[in-house]
């Protein structure tokens, strides 16, 4: 063999090697013919699909029912917990810690079962699951502060200022939940019944109206989270922790938001433990009562949280100009929705639905913080004019991407409007998907509805005022009766002995002219 041809010679003994393992290894294609074709492994082929980066869908945020909804939404600048980063350890997943859910009936003594109705080991089923609620949520607020917050300060990885906006008041919280866990477990019964549970949530409910600060926060700290996400040592820590057996594959967020998802859940469970009470229970009228505590909390809440997320939005809102400021704008005290939409050239915007104004805005980064600059003047919700538009019905343009796109139907868009004299503005919207259009349809509706509601009582109101003795009158009323008291003090102050012809005549055709005058009024 010639020396120049033993290297070929070895890369075709290597092929016929590993033709031969193919073989063994692969019964079912023995009866195919080998092939001495050389094939490029696919980790080095590389197409197009691999090179255009994947597109994230984000959500419409919806505020009309700040505390039912998590605010737990998914940012732009926030990247992804699941998708592995460069810093993060190669580690075999470890085994996730659950937590098993516990019946009352498997925790304690069944031997007293056979003396309960079946409706009275449901009540005690809901009275329990009430208890064992209290003590995970205790749990993981200390699990919250032990694991995330005192490490990341200790390892300086945050500052106690960040970190005080993030927790927020979170370790108050744990005492007041500690507490009703007490009141709950000194009541039970030796065999693990509970007799009476509604005197003990009618002392103790009032208690959460300090949840009022915990959640008006939860918008500054949610934005702050994901601002700091971008430091790859948070991130690191985050990720390990997410690793970790004890977070129960749960992030940094979905432990600060705990507390919220408990408040909203007291009225379910005080439902469930009042519809397994009898009638003629004591606890009966006590229950109630603690309903309409707890509902009444809620709903003072949620007000509050939507009005502090509305003023976080609009303290982040930068004008170009001062014509853009409108006093909608500064008047508004809550955001029915917000979220991401395209325009039909494939910009990004930004759209917020105030309660009387629609403004949108591109997103920008000032002074290291996500803000929202106004994109074109606000629009009056009154004035906007909404369309739903049909599949296809948009072309895109001026992009690479609408150059590609001539032939597809163009979806999910719908098109606001609105003219007034020399001013008009058009925007075709495009949503991320048919169900985020329809929400953005509904919100709209909805908020054009309210308003133009708004404008007929304002109406109403503004032709029905106080007339000059305290009676609330309509408009015309008070313009004939100040208009005859006017006329009154004219004439208590004339002279009629120094009035000549001439100003006779006048009064008489000014007395003709004022009559018709309070009779068109009228």
């Amino acid at each position: 063999m010639v020396a120049k041809d033993y290297p070929f010679y070895l890369s075709a003994k290597r092929a016929n090697f590993a033709l031969e393992a193919q073989t063994v290894t692969s019964p079912a294609k023995e009866t195919e013919e080998p092939s001495n074709k050389r094939v490029k492994p696919l980790s080095r082929v590389t197409s197009l699909a691999s090179l255009i980066p994947p597109v994230r869908a984000t959500p419409l945020k919806r505020f009309s029912q700040t505390l039912q909804r998590s605010i737990s939404f998914r940012s732009e600048s926030r990247p992804d917990l699941f998708s592995p980063r460069p810093w993060s350890r190669n580690v075999p997943p470890a085994n996730t810690k659950r937590r098993d859910s516990k019946l009352w009936s498997e925790t304690f003594d069944v031997c007293v079962n056979h003396m309960l109705t079946s409706k009275e080991i449901k009540r005690q089923e809901a009275i329990f699951e009430l208890s064992q609620g209290e003590e995970d949520l205790i749990e993981d607020l200390k699990l919250a502060k032990k694991a995330y917050h005192d490490p990341m300060l200790k390892l300086s990885i945050m500052t106690e200022q960040e970190l005080n906006q993030i927790f927020g008041t979170l370790d108050s919280l744990i005492p007041l939940h500690e507490d009703l866990l007490r009141r709950l477990q000194e009541v039970r019964k030796p065999d693990g019944s509970t007799d009476h549970v509604g005197h003990i949530l009618v002392g103790w409910l009032p208690c959460l109206n300090s949840y009022d600060s915990y959640c008006s926060n939860q918008v500054a700290a949610k934005a702050l989270l994901d601002h700091k996400k971008q430091d790859h040592r948070v991130q690191d820590f985050l990720q390990r922790c997410l690793e970790s057996p004890f977070s129960r594959k749960l992030d940094l967020w979905n432990f600060l938001d705990i507390p919220r998802s408990r408040l909203v859940k007291y009225p379910l469970l005080l439902r469930e433990i009042l519809r397994h009470t009898p009638n003629d229970h004591p606890d009966q009228q006590h229950l109630e009562e603690a309903i309409n505590i707890i509902q009444g909390i809620v709903a003072e809440i949620n007000i509050k949280t939507g009005e502090s997320e509305c003023q976080y939005y609009k303290e982040r809102l930068i004008y170009l100009e001062e014509g853009q400021r409108d006093s909608l704008i500064d008047n508004s005290r809550a955001v029915c929705c917000h979220g991401e939409l395209k325009n039909n050239r494939g910009v990004k915007l930004h759209v917020f639905l105030f309660e009387e104004v629609l403004v949108i805005t591109r997103a920008v980064t000032h002074n290291d913080q996500l803000c929202y600059q106004l994109y074109r003047q606000p629009i009056p919700v009154r004035e906007l004019l909404l369309e739903d538009l049909q599949d296809g019905e948009v072309r895109l343009g001026g992009s690479l991407r609408g150059a590609f796109s001539n032939n597809e139907r163009i979806k999910n868009f719908f098109r606001v409007s609105f003219k007034n004299g020399s001013q008009s503005q058009t925007h075709s919207l495009q949503a991320n998907d048919s169900f985020n259009k329809q929400q953005w349809l509904n919100c709209i509706r909805q908020a054009k509805e309210k308003a133009e509601c708004a404008g007929r009582a304002g109406g109403l109101e503004s032709r029905s005022l106080v007339s000059p003795n305290g009676r609330r009158v309509p408009q015309g009323e008070v313009a004939l009766e100040q208009m005859e008291q006017s006329d009154c003090e004219s004439d208590c102050s004339m002279d009629t002995s120094e009035l000549s012809a001439d100003c006779e005549r006048m009064e008489q055709t000014n007395s003709c002219e004022s009559e018709r005058q309070i009779e068109t009024n009228v």
